[in-house]
């Protein structure tokens, strides 16, 4: 892997003003210029390190992240040709909880921990003893050891002189926006998210805090609690120098990257679903009202759009479970793929495409590493149904297809159950490239889904909000119109759903039924109490 992305070189030429989206992921950040309309002048992206000083733990240097953002602002305003003075507005994303502690003049007192680290499982724990109303926002289930909050309550307890010492802690973001601009603010997308704050309830959970003994993290955050998109303040003149800019750009307010994600792929309206595909599925959605479930993560209030709850859930194991059956049982078609010179999902795709519906009674859950949504069951395991000796390699990558789906599906039954009405649905990451996978997830929901221009959509949503904290754009949703580009959507075919129904029905059915078994196994194996 190389330090700097050095792809598409070959562009459109787009005419300025332009807009800087930073999008600060786990493993390095990346800068893209856009103009108004949302077309691309550059991408720049330089990696850095994460460290693992123990098993569960995981950490990365704030001063490196700074050093890797400006490689790539001059690199990108060096390929792009584009003058800093063109540069408009600029804001950020990154991952969340990604908790920093540093001093007031925005220092950092240790290294950051890392949305990933889960060292902080017992404070977890604790604070879901409370039973705190605001636990509302998952749903009155488990806390992950990943939110912020479990994570500045370690700090506390092992730290204390780090703790003492800190003027801030807080998200990756915030810490950037302050070194950016000099003002200690935060959003309210990541206070909501990973920090229990709800604007309709008065703001930060005092009582949540007071019970787990961190009620001076408030003392810690800055009380400028902002939309996205708003308007911070002028790049100071020391950041400029450093990152190639010019000084008194317009800096916005940014948030979480896959919340920023959302807005870049559009989703700024009452029933319009983000479903971002990877290694995992992550689905954030906008309700008109806030709604709270077991099955999903919010509803947060205004944390995208003012007036607006999000929500969010999640597959754990979606895209790595199709990479495991390639890598691990598609021997013959790794190898078709190889002397046709295609890629071998080009040929596994062709083999599922001649297995009717239901792949021939195969059912597969695809919880291979848990499950997230909607039942959050860390010992839930993968599991495929109905074997016979019929069944060839192709009946089981379809299977694992459609289990994906009906998994997604199962959400979506999940928010409709809460009156959430579910209107369209956009689409990006690596399952695009699959068109069957895509008609598979649209016939399965019955939902259109669209695939949008511009895949680097939490980059473009950094570059929206920009837009609109320069005044470019007057909301986010105006920005969404357009810099927001659809480039296709797959219509569901109602002939296909209705017989996809019954088997929806069935993988609903199943896990219920085997998830006693499947949870003495798997702590049985992992050396717990089987029992």
């Amino acid at each position: 892997m190389g330090g700097e992305d050095d792809r598409r070189k070959e562009r459109t030429v787009v005419e300025g003003p332009y807009l800087m989206g930073i999008d600060f992921g786990t493993g390095g950040v990346r800068v893209g210029l856009f103009d108004h309309q949302g077309s691309p002048a550059v991408f720049r992206a330089v990696e850095f390190e994460t460290s693992h000083p123990q098993p569960g733990w995981a950490e990365q240097d704030p001063g490196e992240w700074w050093s890797c953002l400006a490689r790539a602002t001059r690199g990108a305003l060096e390929e792009s040709g584009v003058p800093a003075d063109q540069v408009a507005g600029i804001s950020v994303d990154a991952t969340a909880a990604t908790v920093v502690a540093a001093d007031a003049q925005g220092r950092p007192l240790r290294p950051a921990i890392m949305w990933m680290d889960v060292r902080a499982s017992d404070q977890a724990r604790r604070i879901q003893e409370t039973g705190d109303p605001a636990l509302k926002y998952n749903g009155f289930g488990a806390v992950s050891a990943e939110l912020g909050l479990p994570k500045a309550l370690w700090l506390k307890e092992h730290e204390p002189e780090t703790w003492n010492g800190a003027a801030r802690v807080g998200e990756c973001a915030d810490w950037v926006i302050q070194r950016l601009t000099g003002e200690a603010v935060t959003s309210v997308n990541t206070a909501s998210g990973k920090y229990y704050y709800d604007r309709d309830e008065g703001g930060f959970p005092d009582g949540l805090y007071q019970a787990v003994g961190v009620e001076d993290l408030l003392e810690k955050t800055p009380q400028q609690v902002l939309d996205l998109g708003t308007a911070v303040g002028e790049l100071r003149k020391e950041a400029a120098e450093e990152l190639g800019l010019a000084a008194g750009t317009p800096v916005a307010e940014g948030g979480i990257d896959a919340h920023v994600g959302a807005l870049g792929l559009g989703v700024v309206s009452p029933g319009m679903l983000a479903l971002i595909t990877g290694s995992s599925h992550v689905i954030i959605g906008q309700a008109a009202d806030a709604i709270h479930d077991p099955g999903f993560w919010g509803a947060y209030t205004d944390a995208i759009i003012p007036g607006q709850y999000t929500v969010e859930a999640g597959q754990v194991s979606t895209g790595s479970v199709v990479a495991w059956f390639k890598n691990n049982f598609a021997g013959a078609a790794v190898a078709e793929a190889d002397r046709r010179g295609v890629d071998p999902y080009v040929v596994l795709n062709e083999l599922a495409e001649q297995v009717p519906i239901g792949s021939e009674g195969l059912l597969v859950l695809d919880y291979f590493q848990g499950n997230r949504s909607p039942y959050t069951d860390p010992h839930a395991r993968g599991l495929v149904s109905g074997l016979s000796l019929r069944h060839r390699p192709g009946h089981l990558f379809r299977a694992i297809l459609e289990g994906i789906c009906f998994g997604t599906e199962l959400i979506f039954r999940t928010l409709r159950g809460h009156d959430f009405e579910l209107r369209s649905i956009v689409a990006a990451g690596g399952a695009t490239r699959s068109e069957l996978w895509m008609q598979l997830h649209a016939d399965v929901a019955n939902v259109p889904i669209s695939i949008t221009r511009e895949p680097e959509s939490p980059t473009l949503g950094a570059a929206m909000l920009a837009a609109v904290g320069a005044g470019v754009h007057p909301d986010l949703q105006a920005a969404a119109a357009e810099m927001v580009h659809v480039e296709r959507t797959i219509e569901p075919d109602q002939e296909r759903h209705q017989r996809y129904a019954f088997f929806v029905d069935r993988y609903a059915e199943l896990y219920p039924a085997v998830k006693d078994v499947m949870g003495q196994v798997s702590r049985h194996v992992a050396g717990g109490d089987p029992a």
